[in-house]
């Protein structure tokens, strides 16, 4: 039933952006680094991996710079029109062909790189691998500006997600494992839609009370 709907809303969402994000395609070739889109392997179902799409809004060699994997804000690897696509999240809407190809879901788990995939404890990483990878989440909702939780955070960037968000979303993933249903899909795709439009928002916390609360590390973006 999931796939219908994925099938049904990517086709929807292909039809609808292609010809509104052309002269966003134009003004990627003309700037930056002279491409459109970028794609990085994740890890998919049943660890499968994949080849993940976006719109390119960094230094294509970004993986081997300093921050690796791993962006934070006013991240320098960035390019000037990448900082609006990111903030607005329209880098991600290429992903839509992945959700047609069957490589994500609309609603899951963020697709992870390798690297940050071994971030997770084996366990999180068994019930992650159980899920298809969605283009949001309860993870992408609660996470919705998880770049300025690392510029924000005394850590090095790497030991910020190593420590601080990955035990945390993890334990937000194993949530969704086990809460997964349609009217769970519909409901954070409504979210979504609702903390792109108001990011300061808290509903989340408001319609799904049970959802495990974050650490004292974690700042308050994303408490209740």
């Amino acid at each position: 039933m999931i796939r219908f709907f994925d099938l049904f809303f990517s086709l929807i969402a292909i039809i609808a952006f292609s010809l509104p994000l052309l002269p966003l395609a134009f003004l990627l070739l003309c700037t930056g680094e002279h491409k459109i889109f970028y794609r990085q392997k994740r890890v998919g179902f049943n660890g499968a991996s994949f080849n993940l799409l976006k719109f390119a809004t960094m230094l294509e060699n970004s993986p081997n710079l300093p921050g690796g994997d791993i962006t934070s804000g006013n991240d320098p690897r960035v390019l000037p029109l990448g900082k609006f696509l990111r903030k607005t999240k329209i880098n991600e809407l290429p992903q839509i062909v992945n959700i047609l190809l069957g490589d994500i879901s609309f609603v899951g788990p963020r697709p992870l790189t390798p690297n940050n995939f071994s971030f997770y404890d084996e366990k999180t990483q068994e019930i992650i691998n159980r899920l298809k990878p969605g283009l949001t989440g309860i993870g992408s909702i609660v996470f919705r500006d998880e770049e300025s939780v690392i510029r924000n955070s005394q850590k090095n960037p790497v030991d910020c997600y190593k420590e601080d968000i990955s035990p945390y979303k993890g334990e937000l993933e194993r949530w969704f494992y086990k809460k997964q249903s349609i009217f769970i899909y519909f409901t954070l795709i409504f979210l979504t839609v609702n903390s792109v439009l108001f990011p300061s928002s808290k509903l989340v916390w408001r319609i799904f009370k049970d959802i495990p609360l974050p650490k004292e590390n974690i700042i308050n973006f994303n408490k209740r």
